[in-house]
Order: C-alpha cells, then sequence, then structure tokens
C-alpha cells in the first residue's frame, strides 16, 4: 500500500483534493475523503460541486441511500462504503484504517505537521508500506526524497 503525505501549502485544500479526485476518477478509481470536521466536509462537497476538471465531480455525503454508488464519497469516517479503495485524510488527523486502502493521500498543514512527522516515522519500516512526501514548488507538486521528507 502507498502513503502519500502532501504538505499543503500555497493552494486551498479545496483546490488539491478536486484535483487528486478528478485524477483518481480519471483513472476509473473511488475515492473516500475523510475528515471529523463538518465544515470541512460541507466546503469539500461545494468545491467538488464548482472546482471540478469539468465543474464537477460526482460525489456524495455520507449517510445518504446511494453511498454504495458514489465515485466519490465525503465522511467523517474511513468506513469505505462506496467500496473506494484510495482514501484522502483530508484533516490532517492520521487513521491507521488508511492502512487498509491501496493508497492514501494523507494533507497536512502548518498546524497538523507534528502529527504528519509522527506518522512518517510510525510507518517507516512496515511490511508493505511505501511512503512518499510531496510539497508545492512553484504552484506544482514536487516529490521530494524519502529521508527528508517532514524534517524539521
Amino acid at each position: 500500500m502507498r502513503v502519500d503525505f502532501y504538505q499543503l501549502g500555497a493552494s486551498p485544500i479545496e483546490q488539491v483534493i478536486a484535483s487528486l479526485a478528478g485524477k483518481l476518477l480519471g483513472d476509473g478509481e473511488q475515492l473516500l475523503i475523510v475528515a471529523e470536521d463538518d465544515a470541512l466536509l460541507a466546503r469539500l462537497d461545494r468545491a467538488l460541486w464548482d472546482q471540478g476538471a469539468t465543474d464537477f465531480l460526482p460525489h456524495g455525503v455520507a449517510g445518504g441511500a446511494e453511498d454504495s454508488r458514489q465515485p466519490v464519497l465525503l465522511s467523517p469516517t474511513a468506513d469505505p462504503s462506496n467500496l473506494a479503495r484510495n482514501m484522502i485524510i483530508a484533516d490532517g488527523k492520521w487513521r491507521e484504517a488508511a492502512l487498509g486502502f491501496n493508497r492514501a493521500f494523507y494533507l497536512f498543514d502548518s498546524s497538523t505537521v507534528d502529527e504528519a512527522r509522527s506518522a512518517w516515522r510510525s510507518l517507516a519500516g512496515r511490511d508493505g508500506v511505501e511512503r512518499h512526501y510531496w510539497t508545492q514548488e512553484n504552484g506544482r507538486w514536487a516529490e521530494k526524497a524519502r529521508d527528508t521528507a517532514t524534517s524539521g
């Protein structure tokens, strides 16, 4: 399983998630987006309506009758009722449940960088876990060397 650590910078989280979701949907993948904060989930819901590659990314908010049919599901829990194999952790709070997915995208900012460092260290050397660290450089995402990831 692969965990991609994304250190948020200049781009708003809504834009980053819309971009990641669009790419995954374009590849025929399903996605679970997790955040405990209802206000953040509401902002992400709106962003997926407005900022997708075609101005709309099909999605739903967990708790609806059609959760299992949603290509992208926004949820306060890591329960993939849409059978997603990809997960975005949008609130910077690491969840061990992410290891049950094929790929997890762990988004963090300056307020959650300590938790990201802890998660990075806890995943080091775990069988079957591949860690990748991304930052923004000149408006583009760039992967950093693993030995310097989340250092500092």
